[in-house]
């Protein structure tokens, strides 16, 4: 499938692989990772040379997808990044598919301050990204972590929160977590997703959080917790264990039908930028 679109000093010329098609609830999330990026862009490129900041997108994809809605094609997190006005510093671009990198690396390949990063985004962020987000050099970083699952892990999150220089969208899975590790029935729960439920939460705690007693007879027929109980809990070990000062309310993304696909929630140490977020959510709050 290809693609001519240039925008600002973005310029997309023809792309070798299939765009994925993504849902309005998906580009809701975009508007709104793009107006707080380019605010929080504003605020430190106002402080330059004193700070250095960076956008840091976990799983970047093409960069480019397609609506289902309109049929036209819409640029990614990492496109809606380099167009941002005043610009980052450096931008690190995430995916653990190769091709899909080559694929962005050529699309950004006039940008010397833009860096694709092919391999797993947990490895990558804490042995190459977080060295990056040095307080003490007055670096600070804007992370998306905007997977398809439950695939970031509980270390990497802890680890940008202690750093105290990092700010965090994050998606909760909620869609993800229900179909895998949410069943009712908990004898039916792989072993692979209760291993992978665990490295995203940090710990075993979330199989009591995931289920309750409540109104049940039978132990191994717990009832399902909804899912704002789900990330609330959640949202409480970001303040309580990783050691973010603030963290927004989880603002539900749903699909077509209704149904929540995933929360959108955001972490950061600094009262404005929640405050910055709020107003933003509130916008989108349906």
């Amino acid at each position: 499938m290809g693609l001519a679109e240039c925008q600002g000093e973005v310029c997309v010329d023809e792309l070798e692989l299939a765009v994925d098609e993504i849902g309005p609830w998906t580009e809701i999330k975009l508007d709104i990772v793009r107006e707080y990026a380019a605010a929080y862009s504003r605020i430190l490129a106002a402080q330059r040379p004193e700070f250095h900041h960076l956008y840091v997108d976990a799983f970047a994809g093409l960069g480019v997808h397609l609506s289902r809605q309109s049929g036209d094609f819409v640029l990614g997190s990492p496109l809606n990044a380099l167009l941002v006005k005043p610009p980052f510093e450096e931008y690190h671009f995430i995916d653990l598919d190769s091709a899909r990198v080559s694929q962005l690396r050529e699309l950004v390949a006039e940008r010397s301050n833009c860096y694709p990063h092919y391999g797993d985004c947990n490895k990558v962020l804490l042995e190459e990204i977080l060295p990056l987000c040095e307080w003490g050099d007055r670096r600070r970083a804007l992370w998306l972590l905007d997977p398809y699952s439950y695939n970031y892990h509980w270390a990497v999150v802890e680890a940008a929160g202690r750093k105290r220089s990092v700010e965090v969208f994050f998606n909760f899975p909620i869609m993800a977590i229900n179909r895998t590790v949410g069943q009712r029935d908990r004898s039916r729960v792989s072993n692979e997703s209760r291993s992978r439920m665990t490295a995203f939460w940090g710990d075993d705690s979330w199989t009591e959080v995931v289920h309750s007693a409540t109104g049940s007879l039978f132990e191994e027929y717990k009832q399902k917790a909804s899912g704002s109980s789900i990330v609330d809990a959640y949202r409480v070990r970001l303040r309580t264990v990783a050691g973010f000062g603030h963290v927004s309310e989880a603002l539900p993304m749903r699909n077509t039908k209704g149904g929540v696909v995933y929360y959108l929630l955001f972490a950061s140490q600094k009262p404005v930028a929640a405050k910055i977020v709020r107003d933003i959510f509130a916008k989108y709050k349906r």
